[in-house]
């Protein structure tokens, strides 16, 4: 591995608690560039802006998506503001690049009636996948966690009075997420007789559950409960609490907090529900909306 990205890794790892996905990301990212530029007989941190526009431009043509294109792009823009700030380059290239433009796409989301079918499904597993399945789904659904998060939480996040959990997020972050009567039970339930360690445990005891067998197990629940697996994951649930939240009368800047957003901006790629809900607000009780009587 070269140098220079060996040590921006080490920053992102020690100064910005960047999580293992994340650092393997980057790296793929990083390396798949280094490959395009030493086939230009230029090294990763010394690259020019053709070849970084060059580069680009060939994502496009190789017929990856503009998001895609996106991620690779700001994966470069912070190496080079690292080369720059330690010293390694007096200039920044990328600064002058476009960013792709990228598709608005509306999160997707299941029914109030189709999660209502997964805790069912959930609850008609055999003895001991049911529980993990029941507490996963009730806890997913009640506070929109991140599947990491959920993973990762220990029997000692449960708070004796069950209302709320305590999370450490991105960027080491901690936030209180509210727990709902049901998830509390059905957490409660899993972790009967235990102190410590994973409350999601996996094979082994002393680790986590994976996010593999997690989303396999999830699978498995979709299925059961008559809906595509492939509509189906950890992500979609923290959308469709998002969405069902703001169907129901919840404000954005609430919701930012629940989710652990750290820019408003992102929460609102739920502003659609908002805008159907106002509709029908205004269809509902607009006078001119109101059907009126005819004159005598």
């Amino acid at each position: 591995m070269e140098r220079h990205l060996e040590a921006f890794l080490e920053m992102l790892a020690a100064e910005r608690n960047a999580a293992a996905n994340t650092l393997s990301a980057y790296r793929s990212d990083l390396e798949d560039f280094a490959g395009f530029a030493a086939r230009r007989s230029e090294k990763l941190a010394g690259a020019g802006e053709a070849t970084l526009r060059a580069y680009l431009a060939g994502l496009s043509a190789a017929g990856l998506s503009a998001r895609t294109a996106a991620r690779r792009l700001s994966a470069l823009r912070r190496f080079h503001r690292f080369l720059v700030r330690e010293g390694v380059r007096d200039d920044d290239p990328t600064e002058l690049l476009d960013a792709p433009k990228l598709p608005r796409g509306l999160p997707k989301y299941l029914s109030e009636q189709e999660v209502d079918a997964l805790m069912v499904a959930a609850a008609g597993r055999p003895p001991g996948q049911a529980e993990v399945m029941v507490a996963a789904l009730e806890i997913l659904y009640a506070t929109g966690l991140r599947v990491s998060e959920l993973l990762s939480l220990k029997v000692t996040a449960l708070p004796r009075d069950g209302v709320v959990l305590i999370l450490r997020g991105k960027g080491g972050k901690e936030r209180l997420v509210p727990l709902s009567d049901a998830a509390r039970d059905a957490a409660a339930v899993l972790a009967a007789g235990r102190t410590k360690g994973y409350l999601f445990p996996g094979r082994d005891p002393r680790q986590a559950l994976t996010r593999q067998g997690f989303g396999q197990a999830l699978k498995l629940v979709a299925l059961e409960a008559g809906i595509d697996p492939a509509r189906v994951s950890p992500h979609v649930l923290r959308h469709s609490f998002a969405s069902h939240m703001l169907a129901r009368g919840a404000d954005l800047r609430s919701l930012q907090l629940l989710l652990g957003h750290a820019d408003i901006a992102t929460t609102q790629i739920y502003t659609h529900v908002l805008a159907e809900r106002l509709q029908r607000l205004v269809e509902a009780h607009h006078p001119l909306a109101l059907p009126r009587a005819s004159g005598g």
